[in-house]
């Protein structure tokens, strides 16, 4: 397995003493109640209070800021003290946010995973089992009755819809400035096909980007209004087109009507298991020629500059199991390139370390 040095430091050797490893396993046993007690530290003011009364507050006085109970106060302090997000001076009895806390108050990646795993995924986890053994979303059933999460979008509730595409968004959004200088600054560009465009937050920038670019959103049909309705109105959007398909489906074909120099599938592909991932990509083979360029955008757990993104990645894996479809994950590099091969392509190039921790595999046709 191939592994960055920052990951073969934290996954081939054991560094953890007897009694931190003990501990660890506790955290892990209590985990949802650790979850939820540091989300609503958050939810109730008390992580931003401590943080902006750096000479700490007592447990009266968080009484009276937030308005909540004294027992209220005295359990989320109590268990804050044990998971390691605030700080006590055991002498004056007041209470300090932690370098922890802070993270956990402030890290715009920490807030955006907590509202996407509390709204989005938090009932769903409980049937994790169930969705390994038999290969399907059985957690999708707590959001709404679909075959995958994805024709539901369009009909979440509202608050699960903004965390779901707040995490779509934050994700993917760090990355454009520098993939918009890779599609079109380094192959001359002029027709893009964007695979899984979802609201057609790339195609705008796109767009923007480049004023003779024409693009094209595949996506499902229920999506293609979405982004319609999403880009309505705004410069550049007479420029993109919508081709509403379901590519779950081994016989849709990727639109034929033009040539297309790019064809880009960004956070798209983790969407689907192996073997569609394969079906898939033969079918952008079969539009494409010498010239075109396959640009799949993912974030790569294996190749992460810092192990702390890797954990994200390789738990969201889960999402997929139990929430999203039932088959899909984020995938190892190694991975990717073999479904690549198998296709009929092969990769150009890869470039890492991308807004936050994205890959871009550049693919031609295989020669």
């Amino acid at each position: 397995m191939n592994l960055s040095e920052a990951l073969k430091q934290r996954y081939t050797k054991e560094k953890m003493s007897a009694y931190d490893a003990q501990r660890l396993a506790e955290f892990i046993a209590f985990g949802p109640v650790i979850f939820q007690a540091s989300r609503l530290m958050i939810k109730f003011g008390i992580l931003d209070l401590l943080d902006k009364h750096p000479e700490g507050m007592t447990r009266e006085e968080l009484v009276e800021a937030t308005g909540l109970s004294d027992y209220a106060v005295k359990c989320l302090t109590d268990a804050s003290l044990s998971i390691g997000t605030i700080l006590v001076d055991d002498s004056t009895d007041r209470f300090r946010i932690s370098k922890t806390g802070f993270f956990l108050l402030t890290d715009k990646a920490t807030r955006v995973n907590i509202d996407f795993n509390h709204d989005v995924n938090y009932l769903g986890w409980f049937n994790l089992e169930e969705s390994l053994k038999e290969g399907r979303p059985a957690g999708l059933k707590t959001l709404g009755e679909w075959p995958t999460i994805y024709e539901g979008l369009s009909s979440l509730e509202p608050q699960v819809q903004k965390s779901w595409f707040g995490f779509d968004h934050f994700y993917s959004d760090s990355s454009f400035p520098e993939a918009l200088k890779i599609v079109f600054d380094i192959h001359q560009t002029r027709t893009l096909l964007d695979v899984g465009g979802n609201t057609g937050r790339w195609a705008m920038q796109c767009v923007g980007y480049d004023p003779e670019v024409r693009v094209t959103i595949l996506d499902l049909p229920q999506q293609i209004g979405l982004m319609k309705e999403a880009t309505k109105g705004k410069p550049g959007a007479e420029r993109i087109d919508g081709f509403g398909t379901n590519l779950l489906d081994p016989e849709a074909s990727l639109p034929t009507d033009r040539h297309y120099d790019a064809i880009w599938m960004s956070q798209f592909l983790d969407c689907f298991s192996g073997q569609q991932i394969v079906s898939i990509l033969r079918r952008a083979a079969k539009i494409m020629d010498g010239e075109s360029r396959l640009y799949i955008m993912e974030t790569l757990w294996d190749r992460q500059k810092y192990e702390t993104a890797t954990m994200c990645l390789t738990l969201t894996s889960l999402y997929f199991t139990a929430l999203a479809n039932g088959n899909s994950k984020m995938y190892h590099s190694e991975d990717m390139m073999a479904y690549v091969k198998e296709a009929g392509m092969e990769v150009e190039k890869i470039i890492d370390n991308l807004g936050q921790g994205h890959s871009i595999m550049i693919c031609k046709l295989a020669q």
